[in-house]
This record gives C-alpha cells, structure tokens and sequence, in this order.
C-alpha cells in the first residue's frame, strides 16, 4: 500500500485527523459492542499508531473494555476512532475521510455475532469472535 496520508474530520470540524493506513482495505466489525455504538457495523481503517489529531481537547474517550478504548467528538458526537490499547493501535472510521481512494472493503470480523437483518454486498474474508481472540492470543496479548 502507498505511504499516502489520508485527511479527515469529524462532523462539526473540531477535531481533524491525519493518518496512514495500515492495511489497503477498511475492515467491518460486527460484534455487539460496536454495533451498539454507531447503529451498525464499525467500519475502520487500520493505522496504527501513524495518525494525528487537532483539537485533542474535543476528543472524549470511553474505555469500553479493558483492552480497548472508543473516541467521539464532545462537541457534535462523531464516533472517531476504536483504539486496541496494549499495542496503541487506532481503527479510525471510514466516514471521517472524503475520498479513501481505491481502498476496499477487505475483511469482516466477529461475524458471528452480526444480526441476519443486514449483509455487505463484498465477499470478502470474514472470521469469528473466537476466531479473532484466538489470533490475539498467539500475538501475545492477554484479555482478562
């Protein structure tokens, strides 16, 4: 994937970001805890640590586990950004970037837990809640 830095925003424009995708593609979450936050499916892009944020002073954060972290504008409530804590790595969300060029929707994951009333048109790679955890694991991270 190129180096490009993607631009983007919240809502209301008080907080803007900067970033660097990790991976070429934006990866859907389907678990319980995602869709409760934002409706549906989290849609994100992984970058990493490779991202910069203006206007940190409007950016609330919610420890939603003890292993992850959520990110919302205090001013307009845009969802920003989930945040795996032990590695300090950000999933931001597509809809904060006008044009994520020929990026893809390339994975899906905690399929298991997504509702029968929706489905992405793309057949990509879709794993399970166990499955993910599992990965985690043998990466060395512990979810106590």
């Amino acid at each position: 994937m190129s180096e490009e830095t993607l631009e983007g925003r919240c809502l209301c424009g008080a907080v803007t970001v900067a970033a660097t995708p990790a991976r070429p593609h934006v990866e859907a979450c389907h678990c319980t805890m995602c869709r409760r936050w934002g409706g549906i499916a989290f849609t994100g892009l992984q970058c990493g640590q490779n991202v910069r944020f203006t206007g940190d002073e409007h950016i609330a954060r919610y420890a939603s586990s003890a292993w992850a972290e959520r990110g919302f504008c205090r001013e307009c409530g845009t969802n920003l950004f989930y945040r795996f804590v032990p590695a300090d790595n950000y999933s931001l969300t597509a809809g904060l970037f006008d044009d994520v060029g020929a990026l893809t929707l390339g994975e899906q994951i905690f399929i298991d837990e997504k509702p029968d009333w929706y489905d992405f048109a793309q057949d990509t790679p879709k794993k399970t809640g166990p499955e993910i955890i599992a990965e985690a694991k043998a990466a060395g991270f512990a979810f106590d």
